[in-house]
C-alpha cells in the first residue's frame, strides 16, 4: 500500500523534483546513521569544572603519576577522583596559597567534596573495568585518555564507541599469565558481547 502511494506521488512530480527529494532523503538518512553511530561518543567533551585543575601542570610539568591520584584504577572498576586530602598531601607544602587551593581548603573545612563534572563517559549499558585494563592489561592511561599530560583543560579525547574498543582489542597484544605466549585480546574473548554487555 505504501509503495502504491509513493509511486502515485512521484509519478505526478517532475523528474528534477523527484531527484531533489531522493537526494534530500539520502542526506537525512546519512546524518541519522552518523548520529546513531556516534550517539555515545562525547569526543571533545570538556565541561567547565568547579576548580581550574590542569593535568598539564600536575602530570606534565610536575610528573605526578596518574595512579597516585587515581589509585582506584589499580583495583577497581572506577579510577575514581582523588579526595581533597590527597590534593593537600602536596599542597600543604607546595603552592599552599592560591584562589583554587583556597577552594579546596574551604571544602575540607565544610566537609564537602568538590563536585567535579564527569568527562569520560561510556554508555549506561557498557561494563568497563579500569582494573582489568590497567593492572591486568598493563595499558597506559594515555592509550585511552590521550596526551593527558599536555591538557590544560581536560577533555574526552577518544571516541569510546564500541567500534573503537573492538579495534583496540583486535590490535592489542596480551601476554598469557605464566607463559611467554602472546595473543591478541580478541583471541581470548575480547570480542565476546557478554564481556562488556551483561
Amino acid at each position: 500500500m505504501l509503495t502504491y502511494i509513493v509511486e502515485r506521488i512521484f509519478m505526478k512530480l517532475p523528474a528534477r523534483t523527484t531527484s531533489i527529494i531522493i537526494l534530500m532523503l539520502i542526506g537525512v538518512t546519512s546524518l541519522v546513521i552518523q548520529g546513531i553511530t556516534n550517539l555515545e561518543s562525547n569526543q571533545g567533551y570538556a565541561p567547565e569544572q568547579p576548580l581550574k585543575f590542569s593535568h598539564k601542570v600536575h602530570t606534565g610539568d610536575n610528573p605526578i603519576p596518574c595512579l597516585y591520584c587515581h589509585y582506584g584504577a589499580l583495583s577497581s572498576r572506577h579510577a575514581g577522583i582523588p579526595s581533597l586530602t590527597v590534593c593537600m598531601n602536596c599542597h600543604s607544602n607546595i603552592k599552599k596559597d592560591s584562589e583554587e587551593i583556597g577552594k579546596i581548603k574551604k571544602q575540607l573545612e565544610e566537609g564537602k567534596p568538590i563536585e567535579w563534572v564527569k568527562i569520560n563517559r561510556l554508555a549506561d549499558f557498557v561494563y568497563f573495568s579500569h582494573e582489568q585494563h590497567v593492572s591486568v592489561g598493563k595499558i597506559n592511561c594515555q592509550e585511552c585518555h590521550g596526551a593527558i599530560e599536555k591538557m590544560m583543560i581536560t577533555e574526552q579525547e577518544k571516541q569510546f564507541t564500541m567500534g573503537w574498543c573492538i579495534d583496540c582489542h583486535r590490535k592489542k597484544d596480551v601476554v598469557i599469565p605464566g607463559t611467554l605466549e602472546i595473543v591478541k585480546e580478541s583471541e581470548i574473548g575480547g570480542e565476546d558481547c557478554g564481556k562488556c554487555h551483561y
